[in-house]
């Protein structure tokens, strides 16, 4: 078996409206989802992605109001890039310096160019250059101009005390295949390759273990095209003598999780069924939606609930700096 790709990145975040107006009203991507943290139905659970929040373009947040800042380290996922088309970075320079977003670059990688921010809570973001993403369709309803918007993920990078034991597990069980090397970085790519396949191990025997909270990444997803590769992966995982955990159902997609040797923790979810379950494609994201076993509880959930209002899209951006 070979992992096809990303599904989807989940972080951690603290002002929810902060984050709704970071994601869509500055990167432009499309609020696809606002459910709630389905083991914490205190908070919320937003996702982002394209139109309709195919695999392999959805970033997700649990935004935890009281969180502290947590801190980038070994045994952790520590940067999410995106896919932008070839000649836009100047573009994306210029966009996010007017809404006072810190960047650092653009520097090359592997004959990639690549662009760093950070959001409101300090999680780190690249754009990078794709060769071929100009093809890709993007999201069009948001307020970067589609010829330079995101196309969907690049890949993630893992920061690790010991490469060689992540590494082998990507290769050896998951079927991905070393693709380029630099000092202290080693990428990885699966599938047919591009954008969303792609793992850059950073070799960091010195650092400090990451402390996983607001501005840092919770879990990386792959993806597993229905029920049955994610059981198969499941049996798989577990015959390697890793500790899996059983079939969790999150209303979009199923998901099982376990710890990678450096101690990430990673998930498989399966492609479907998709966010167009309960509501059209027209209205994604724009009501608050609940499982069938959290709906007896609405009212309360509600009240718990910090109000969220949608970005007018070509208004100012609030607390994007």
């Amino acid at each position: 078996m070979q992992i096809a790709g990303i599904h989807h990145v989940t972080a951690i975040a603290r002002d929810p409206q902060k984050n709704v107006d970071f994601y869509t009203g500055v990167l432009g991507l499309r609020l696809v989802k606002k459910t709630v943290n389905f083991d914490d139905p205190g908070s919320y659970h937003l996702y982002y992605g394209d139109e309709t929040g195919r695999p392999g373009t959805l970033l997700t947040f649990f935004p935890w109001p009281h969180a502290k800042l947590g801190s980038r380290g070994a045994g952790q996922a520590t940067r999410i890039a995106f896919a932008v088309p070839e000649g836009s970075l100047g573009r994306w320079i210029a966009h996010l310096e007017a809404h006072g977003v810190e960047i650092e670059g653009p520097r090359g990688r592997f004959a990639e160019e690549v662009l760093v921010l950070r959001d409101p809570d300090g999680l780190e973001i690249e754009l990078v250059e794709l060769a071929g993403a100009a093809e890709i369709a993007p999201w069009e309803g948001g307020p970067v101009p589609a010829e330079v918007a995101v196309r969907g993920f690049h890949g993630v990078t893992l920061t690790e005390w010991n490469p060689d034991v992540t590494a082998a597990l990507l290769t050896a069980t998951m079927g991905f295949r070393p693709t380029d090397e630099s000092p202290g970085r080693f990428r990885f790519e699966t599938g047919a390759g591009g954008g969303g396949t792609r793992v850059d191990i950073l070799a960091s025997p010195d650092a400090a273990r990451g402390r996983i909270s607001a501005g840092t990444v919770h879990h990386v997803a792959w993806r597993a095209a229905d029920d049955a590769e994610q059981l198969a992966w499941q049996r798989t995982l577990a015959e390697r003598g890793l500790q899996v955990t059983p079939v969790q159902e999150r209303q979009y997609f199923r998901s099982i999780y376990f710890r990678e040797p450096g101690g990430v923790l990673f998930e498989i979810a399966t492609d479907g069924p998709g966010f167009t379950v309960d509501e059209p494609v027209a209205s994604l994201g724009s009501a608050l939606k609940l499982p069938p076993w959290l709906e007896p509880a609405r009212a309360e959930i509600e009240e718990a609930l910090p109000p969220l209002a949608p970005i007018a899209v070509g208004q100012p951006v609030r607390g994007a700096a």
